[in-house]
């Protein structure tokens, strides 16, 4: 059996699943192929005309140029603008001023399950904190226009506050996760070169403190361009302070004036906003620039036509401000457009598993954007969960990070969505800033495919093709690439934050004679246009000459009633080469046995194919992933080939390798 036809038995390419009577859209693919035929035909002017609904101070002379490098692309380039102008100064000073933009829940909570810490900002909060925290870092820490700064802090109130107030003066900055190690710290802001790191005492994660400040001091050992730290008391504890370095916002701002302006620094739309650096799994992180004015046109775009936001709309994405889900989905996307938007500190499932849907009840959450490994770990505890829950105020759901499985799909589709919200997938990554491809619901609602990942956005030419670029025929496997530029791709002056020869080979060296951007993903088009994206093209067994992705090995095990979550990885094997072997996590009411191994690895070969087969099956409580819910699967290699784990910085809970380790040593690979 081919490769691609045991792609095209793996994924529903037929089923289609349609809500004529949602509300606002036309349901028709034709209404979507005629805007995005539109798009094509002047994409430069049609994302022109997006750009003109934002908040321009002058407008561009050109759409798009290239200046210095062959990829680096200028996106309306002479115009000026703020983003901290566009998410905070043009709301409060409008009707919204007294509309909420954040409500902030903390992970504590008290017998009763109810949260003890809610703290609920209106855009006129926004407003004044974010001027305040301007004005310290202006007139404190005399930064500019040009300058870095670093912020590495948990998803509580000030860390948003404190990148509008970067924006706001032009200061480009980068945003570390909070459960980076000293030196994954060190090594992002040595490199950034940022004069000041924004940080906090600490944070609560599945009722434990996790204390930042010792990391902090630490990592600046290695360091030397940091000249000051900033301290947010979130737990209360005493921390090291050194004199003349370190201080607490609150100590400031208890002498800045409620009433203070600070007017936004106007900048260039090109002008770098923040460096985001990729963590990989070898080799220095890539730090992605991106900036001003094309990516403030890529969220307003997305957030319309992806998430369909309305004003009455409360919006959720759990996403950490250390992801770029975190940056263009949770700081700025929501409140550009005037959103009300719900932050969470915490676990989903801490205390109790329904903390998610808790949250959607108590706040009326309306728009949720997950993510596929979040929603397989709740299928785990069964339906009950859920069902205790009033989600009758959803009406859009949407995931993120990796492709979403037909029995995922299906499980929001029904249970959560209640059969009347559209399900969405969406495709995208640190390069492009935002959402490329997708159900578009605020667009033209297409019939859904459970699995798929949509179309590509309007102005957003993707395909898929072969080894040499020439596009393959629909229901075949090859690589994903963008064959145009759009706004919001990593941006001037280098693409990649003071490394462009990498940028360029890493992008767009694989394909010459082309411009296309090279996403490192396998994806598949559907006759219908729908592209379904296959998983990393680095994340491929070869198996008795065989390419199969462990997304597609992953979709047929969960599919089984048994399976929640599921991760699959190649070990060497003398005959076949690689042979999988798989990491099951089970739902709630089935146990471990060897008789479900065996049926396991049945299921796998009679309804996807005989040479995906895992040749052991390894029942786990949890796999080991990132803060952000992607599976670690590298971890899981090193685990069965025997070797160290390497940087385990972004793991989130590291008695998930334990558990994998003691699975595998009990059985071995038979």
């Amino acid at each position: 059996m081919s490769e691609p036809e045991i792609l095209g038995e793996s994924l529903p390419f037929e089923e289609r699943i349609e809500l004529p009577g949602w509300a606002r859209v036309n349901v028709s693919v034709s209404t979507y192929e005629a805007t995005l035929r539109k798009s094509l035909a002047d994409p430069q002017e049609y994302w022109a005309n997006l750009a003109r609904e934002l908040d321009w101070f002058q407008e561009w002379e050109t759409i798009l140029s290239k200046e210095g490098y062959p990829h680096v692309y200028h996106w309306f380039n002479g115009g000026l603008l703020n983003l901290s102008h566009l998410a905070v100064d043009r709301h409060a000073h409008s009707h919204r001023r007294n509309k909420l933009a954040i409500i902030w829940e903390g992970e504590p909570t008290d017998e009763k399950g109810q949260p003890k810490e809610v703290r609920k900002l209106t855009y006129g909060d926004l407003y004044r904190e974010v001027n305040r925290m301007a004005f310290i870092l202006k007139e404190k820490f005399g930064l500019k226009k040009g300058d870095r700064m670093a912020v590495y802090m948990p998803l509580i109130p000030e860390a948003i506050v404190t990148l509008l107030a970067a924006a706001r003066l032009g200061i480009t900055f980068t945003v570390v996760f909070s459960g980076f190690s000293a030196e994954s710290l060190s090594s992002r802001v040595a490199d950034l070169g940022a004069k000041l790191l924004v940080t906090a005492d600490g944070f609560y994660r599945r009722g434990k403190t996790v204390l930042l400040k010792e990391i902090v001091d630490k990592a600046l050992e290695q360091a030397p361009s940091v000249e000051s730290t900033l301290l947010v008391r979130r737990l209360g504890v005493a921390c090291p302070m050194t004199d003349g370095r370190d201080y607490y916002l609150d100590d400031l701002l208890s002498e800045v004036p409620q009433s203070i302006k600070v007017d936004p620094e106007i900048v260039e739309s090109g002008h770098p906003l923040y460096v985001l650096y990729t963590s990989g799994t070898t080799g220095k992180p890539k730090g992605i620039i991106h900036d001003t004015g094309g990516y403030s046109v890529l969220l307003h775009a997305t957030m319309r036509w992806v998430f369909d936001v309305r004003d009455e709309d409360v919006y959720w994405c759990p996403a950490d401000i250390g992801w770029v889900t975190g940056h263009s989905y949770v700081a700025y996307g929501p409140l550009l457009e005037g959103a009300t938007e719900v932050i969470f500190e915490g676990a989903l499932d801490f205390p109790a598993p329904d903390r998610w849907w808790a949250i959607i009840e108590r706040y009326g959450v309306s728009l949720l954007y997950t993510t596929p490994t979040a929603t397989r770990a709740q299928m785990k505890f069964g339906e009950d969960y859920v069902k205790k829950h009033d989600l009758s105020s959803l009406r859009l759901l949407q995931s993120v990070g990796e492709p979403i499985n037909p029995s995922a799909w299906w499980w929001l589709f029904n249970l959560v969505g209640d059969k009347r919200c559209p399900v969405g997938s969406t495709w995208w990554m640190t390069e492009t800033g935002g959402v490329m491809i997708s159900s578009l619901p605020g667009l033209a609602l297409i019939p859904m495919k459970p699995g798929t990942n949509g179309m590509p956005l309007p102005g957003v030419k993707a395909d898929v093709v072969d080894e040499a670029g020439a596009s393959v025929a629909p229901g075949k496997k090859g690589f994903l690439v963008i064959q145009n530029p759009w706004p919001g791709m990593p941006g001037p002056p280098t693409g990649m934050f003071g490394d462009p020869d990498r940028f360029e080979k890493q992008y767009f060296s694989r394909f010459p004679g082309t411009d296309y951007f090279f996403c490192g993903d396998y994806a598949v088009k559907d006759k219908d246009g729908y592209i379904w994206v296959a998983g990393r093209a680095d994340e491929v067994l070869k198996v008795a000459g065989h390419r199969l992705g462990t997304y597609e090995i992953e979709s047929a095990i969960v599919s089984h009633r048994s399976a929640s979550e599921a991760a699959v990885v190649a070990i060497p094997d003398a005959i076949k080469g690689e042979v999988p072997i798989a990491f099951v996590v089970l739902k709630q009411g089935h146990e471990p046995s060897d008789a479900l191994r065996i049926e396991v690895r049945k299921w796998v070969r009679d309804g996807f194919s005989p040479i995906a087969e895992p040749s052991q099956v390894y029942f786990v409580n949890k796999l080991p992933k990132t803060r952000s819910g992607k599976i670690m699967r590298r971890l899981l290699r090193a685990v069965a080939e025997g070797r160290p784990l390497g940087d385990v910085a972004t793991l989130e809970d590291e008695t998930s390798v334990e558990e994998a380790k003691k699975a595998y040593e009990e059985l071995g690979v038979r």
